[in-house]
């Protein structure tokens, strides 16, 4: 073979090589005794090496075949690797060497090529054997351990026994040790392998088997090809439960299987970062594609049941809260597509998240029932609207995010109360906090036209003082709070005593005019008797028409008994006490004054528990006051 044809077995110009002068080569009498000892190095090299090389030939040795050289001696693995570098080295000195010979040449080419044919099989079997070692966790758990081990297996002394070589990694757990030590040695082999010109065939076996590694840990955690029709065709349970499966997956994607085979290609491959991008886009790409390409799909699905919009949150959050690492793991050129892929899953995301806040306002403002709630109690879309707010309102941050350049409600009837909330330093918060505030405005204003289907308007304004409390005590429970602003809870506040004193007015203004405003002023007889008369039966219809209303927060309920109790039964202690002995004998003392302002202030603690003597109310709620609250209430307005 010729001379210039050999120069392409030596890969790395890299490589040193044992050094010859020209001027030792143009001058033949004074170069005799230099090439002599050149030779006679070169001689002792290619023997040395073809000692090991041969020993370890699986064609030739029947132990060889059967037997690791890295399991079976480390001390001759280091040997091995050593006298392949020193084959190298000289082969390039043979090429450089015009007037070499050609024998010399063949023979270190055909010692090379049975120990890359070893080394293949070694690096080979490493990779299959230590898969539980070399697995994305464990890898990614060791991450920042030092390259101390790799350094020691570069310059460690030939002399020492495999069991002083081992010594390196006692102070590692067991599994880091076998994981540190499998790393190391496959750097070891592919340093080789590269530097004498076989990095295809190393690439070769590595890609292989580190991608059906990756391929299958993303099978295992279920994350499977779809299409978008088959997510479309997916029923809503079945498809939250993937994206259940998906939100663990991409954790444990992330923090082990991605970042683990990332380390595992930098050390393996150090000394090549086109091998090591190479590799690592190979490996991961395809499977990291299809990781962040689910999102996607589900933000495009048709199907919207309302708690779908927290599922997206959950996958935004994800994804963003990734981010960082994903731009870090996958910062390779080639490995773009993964990071265009995540980020359109995002502005995926965030749209499907616009378009579901819309859907979520249309509901509210199509809610067309007309059923009245008995008892002006809690209505239905109340209760489910503010579940929704108070759940999303956990995700404010993200929220933020996604509505930060969404152009605001429209603010002909939004009070500039929901349009900032100086609570809030976040620059953000005034877009959600009008965006939030319009959604409970709009809830707001259906209420309020639900409450005209009401003929006992009293009963109208109970219903509205009910519903908006209970949207304060929601608001006050929950993050939506540092949304809204105390300023808004204030204000809204004003607006349920005002809806609670008109009710006030309406359903007991009748019994409190049957009575004079001055309860102690002389008074004839007969006078007296109508008087009492009228506070019986005004009394009567009241506490019977109230008897069937029911007020859910404790706190408003006590507050709306007090009052009346305060007014009505210290005006009618002052008036019983005064004239009930005017109107006769203990005959028509019983006749005409039914009611001591005792029993006024008990029926008053037993009401808007929704106890209803016709069974119209749907909420039986005297159960849920104790004995000991109602007496408690009772001393309150005994005034």
């Amino acid at each position: 073979m010729p001379t210039k044809g050999m120069r392409s077995l030596c890969f790395s110009p890299r490589t040193p090589s044992f050094s010859i002068s020209s001027q030792s080569t143009s001058q033949s009498s004074s170069s005799t005794p230099r090439r002599r000892f050149t030779d006679s190095m070169i001689d002792r090299t290619i023997d040395a090496a073809a000692s090991i090389i041969m020993k370890w030939d699986a064609e030739t040795s029947a132990y060889a075949k059967v037997t690791s050289l890295f399991y079976e001696s480390k001390r001759e693995a280091l040997r091995f690797i050593r006298s392949v570098n020193d084959l190298q080295k000289t082969m390039h000195l043979l090429v450089s060497d015009q007037e070499s010979s050609s024998d010399k040449l063949i023979r270190a080419k055909n010692l090379m090529q049975i120990a890359m044919k070893r080394l293949q099989k070694e690096f080979y079997q490493i990779l299959s054997m230590n898969r539980a070692h070399l697995d994305p966790e464990s890898v990614s758990t060791r991450s920042s351990l030092t390259s101390a081990r790799s350094s020691m297996l570069d310059f460690v002394d030939d002399s020492l026994p495999d069991d002083k070589i081992r010594e390196a990694g006692d102070s590692i757990t067991e599994i880091e040790e076998v994981s540190s030590m499998a790393m190391s040695d496959l750097k070891l082999i592919a340093d080789c392998m590269i530097a004498s010109g076989y990095a295809k065939e190393c690439i070769h076996i590595y890609k292989t088997i580190r991608k059906s590694i990756i391929d299958e840990g993303i099978y295992k955690l279920g994350i499977e090809k779809m299409s978008s029709s088959q997510a479309n065709k997916m029923d809503w349970d079945a498809l939250d439960l993937k994206i259940k499966n998906w939100l663990e997956a991409e954790k444990i994607s992330m923090r082990t299987l991605f970042t683990g085979e990332r380390i595992l290609c930098n050390q393996v491959f150090a000394t090549s970062d086109s091998i090591k991008e190479s590799c690592f886009t190979d490996i991961s790409k395809e499977a990291a594609t299809l990781l962040f390409g689910f999102p996607e799909l589900v933000a495009k699905t048709k199907k919207s049941p309302p708690e779908k919009v927290f599922r997206v949150l959950d996958m935004y959050s994800s994804i963003s809260e990734d981010w960082q690492e994903i731009e870090t793991i996958f910062s390779f050129e080639s490995t773009s597509s993964v990071r265009e892929q995540a980020l359109n899953s995002l502005v995926r995301l965030s749209e499907s998240v616009r378009g579901l806040l819309m859907d979520f306002e249309s509901t509210i403002q199509k809610d067309s029932s007309k059923t009245m709630v008995p008892g002006g109690g809690l209505h239905p879309l109340t209760i489910s609207s503010m579940n929704y707010l108070t759940l999303l309102a956990d995700y404010s941050n993200i929220l933020a995010d996604i509505i930060a350049d969404w152009p605001p409600p429209v603010k002909s009837s939004l009070p500039a109360s929901f349009l900032y909330s100086p609570e809030s330093d976040d620059s953000s918060a005034p877009a959600i906090s009008a965006r939030i505030g319009w959604l409970i405005l709009v809830l707001l204003c259906k209420l309020d036209g639900k409450a005209k289907h009401y003929k006992d308007i009293s009963l109208a304004y109970l219903f509205l003082a009910n519903n908006l409390q209970h949207v304060i005590s929601k608001v006050r429970t929950s993050n939506l709070q540092y949304i809204l602003g105390e300023e808004w809870i204030t204000k809204h506040e004003a607006k349920v005593k005002q809806f609670a004193a008109n009710y006030e007015q309406l359903a007991w203004g009748e019994v409190f005019a049957s009575l004079p405003e001055n309860p102690k002023a002389p008074i004839a007889p007969g006078k007296a008797k109508d008087y009492f008369r009228k506070f019986n039966s005004s009394f009567e219809v009241a506490y019977w028409r109230q008897s069937s209303c029911v007020i859910l927060d404790s706190k408003l309920r006590d507050e709306i008994k007090v009052s009346i109790g305060k007014k009505l039964v210290a005006l009618y202690r002052e008036f019983s006490n005064t004239h009930r002995s005017t109107v006769g004998d203990e005959r028509m003392m019983r006749l005409f004054v039914r009611f001591s302002p005792e029993d006024i202030g008990n029926y008053l603690s037993d009401l808007f528990f929704g106890t209803v003597s016709s069974g119209s109310s749907s909420t039986s709620t005297s159960s849920w006051v104790s004995y000991h609250h109602r007496r408690q209430m009772r001393s309150l307005l005994r005034v």
